[in-house]
């Protein structure tokens, strides 16, 4: 008990204090922590604060500094005129502002642009925002009204018909092409020995096929003359086309149980004809504005319209939509964009009938989305795979149909793990849109460079100021994707946090 009693210690004075920890957060703790704590970092640390000081600072100098903000002309950006060294010359961007954002759309109808970019930003943000409601009516108007409202109000021109008339003239000319191919085919057997009369045979039975289908179709081309000849075509023609598609859902939807796809339907031809009302597509609609005379920020926003399908094609359970699918997409990754525009530019005419011609801009939109849907439709089937199988069985099982399944259970899973391959891709193709310029259309560079010419502004800084206006825009719009897209994956895999 003694010797316990011996051993006990008692501090007789306080203990000194210890130093305080290492401080870990704000400012001071991220330069200890990730710029500072090891001689790899601190090496790299130096090495870009040299890069910033030797790039960024002169940067800086030459864009607000040394620039040049107000003036009337080239006089105005000339060193000697100024007394230092001249920076960016922001006045040519001011005077050819307009140039970048329209290319060469007159004057007068610049309105129209500026229509279809504030009513893509009132549908696009509501889709944008989570929290908003609505989300099935505002991506009905924003994906399919708008397109067809931004064609009239862009291109201009009205309607000489509707579903009647177009579907009418459609499958007459399905007639006509292959009528013409049999007669083709006939008389390139003419001059052939023995092969000859297989081509002759094979042409008169393409002849009797164009026959049996102009025959097939001839009701409703009279009933489409009969269209034409009314007083009011194009309101007989959306009233025929009403009834039938909306009778058509009627019945195939099952009869009462389609009540509310009725009423749907209905009401998207309702908000079709006020369409036409409002913007006089009846009359001939706004004066047409030839492709030709676009340019700028307008064609690359245009061109940069993807979609999905092929995805979804390639993984089908029909061998000849697989396969086609397959054969598509190995084609059209397999060639550059560039050998694509000018197929699609130059090349696509010679493959159309004689009395089809299709717009320059339409030629390069169809080479662009054929090229960028090939590229996305493997970024999907990526997501689709990644889809455990027992997502689609169990949906089976419930009873789902294809669509159904395919639209809500397996779809949304893939996208959602293919989110930032969707909008880097997006971003190259929203970059790549310069290509058109070789094409003979001017997208935002190709105005820039279009700009070059005017002796008025022909400065040595001019071009160095350009190219920083075009390069900041085309930041602004990536940078503010993948910001986004980081936002909508960080939302949508809340699951995942822990």
């Amino acid at each position: 008990m003694t010797d316990i009693t011996a051993s006990t210690f008692i501090r007789q004075d306080m203990a000194g204090e210890r130093p305080a920890p290492v401080k870990t957060t704000g400012f001071t703790g991220f330069v200890r922590t990730r710029l500072l704590n090891s001689p790899t970092n601190i090496l790299l640390t130096l090495v870009s604060a040299l890069l910033i000081w030797f790039t960024v600072i002169p940067a800086l100098k030459f864009l607000l500094v040394d620039a040049v903000w107000v003036g009337k002309d080239r006089e105005a950006c000339l060193e000697q005129n100024v007394g230092h060294a001249v920076g960016a010359c922001w006045p040519y961007v001011t005077a050819k502002f307009g140039q970048f954002m329209y290319g060469f759309y007159p004057d007068a109808e610049r309105w129209r642009v500026n229509l279809t970019y504030g009513l893509a930003v009132v549908l696009l943000v509501p889709l944008l925002i989570p929290r908003l409601p609505a989300k099935g009516l505002n991506a009905g108007l924003f994906f399919f009204a708008l397109p067809v409202v931004a064609f009239f109000l862009l291109y201009g021109g009205g309607l000489s018909g509707f579903g009647v008339s177009w579907t009418a003239a459609t499958l007459q000319l399905f007639a006509e092409s292959v009528d013409t191919a049999g007669n083709a085919l006939v008389r390139g057997g003419a001059n052939l020995p023995v092969v000859g009369m297989l081509m002759w045979l094979l042409g008169k039975l393409v002849v009797l096929i164009g026959m049996l289908a102009s025959l097939l179709i001839w009701p409703l081309v009279w009933v489409r003359d009969q269209l034409q000849a009314s007083h009011q075509p194009v309101w007989t023609d959306l009233a025929l086309t009403a009834i039938v598609v909306t009778a058509l859902v009627f019945v195939i939807g099952g009869g009462s149980r389609a009540l509310r796809s009725v009423v749907a339907t209905a009401a998207t031809f309702a908000g079709i004809a006020l369409v036409i009302a409002i913007m006089g597509l009846d009359r001939g609609g706004l004066p047409i504005v030839d492709t030709r005379l676009w340019g700028g920020m307008l064609v690359t926003l245009v061109v940069s319209v993807i979609g999905i399908a092929l995805a979804l094609g390639r993984r089908s359970t029909i061998p000849l939509i697989r396969l086609f699918s397959i054969a598509f997409i190995e084609l059209v990754r397999g060639v550059p964009l560039i050998t694509v525009l000018f197929f699609a530019t130059y090349m696509l005419p010679l493959f159309l009938p004689g009395n089809m011609r299709i717009d320059g801009l339409v030629r390069a939109l169809v080479g662009v989305a054929l090229f960028s849907g090939a590229y996305m439709a493997e970024v999907i089937r990526g997501g689709l795979q990644a889809i455990p199988r027992g997502q689609a069985e169990a949906a089976s099982a419930l009873g789902l149909s294809w669509w159904k399944k395919t639209s809500f259970i397996v779809l949304p899973q893939a996208l959602r793990h293919v989110i930032p391959g969707i909008v880097n891709s997006f971003i190259s193709l929203f970059k790549d849109t310069s290509l058109v310029s070789i094409v003979a259309l001017f997208d935002l560079l190709g105005s820039l460079k279009a700009s070059f010419a005017d002796p008025v502004w022909a400065t040595p800084t001019t071009a160095f100021t350009g190219f920083a206006f075009t390069g900041l825009i085309y930041f602004v719009f990536c940078f503010g994707m993948s910001r986004y897209s980081l936002l909508v994956e960080r939302r949508l895999n809340a699951h995942r946090r822990h």
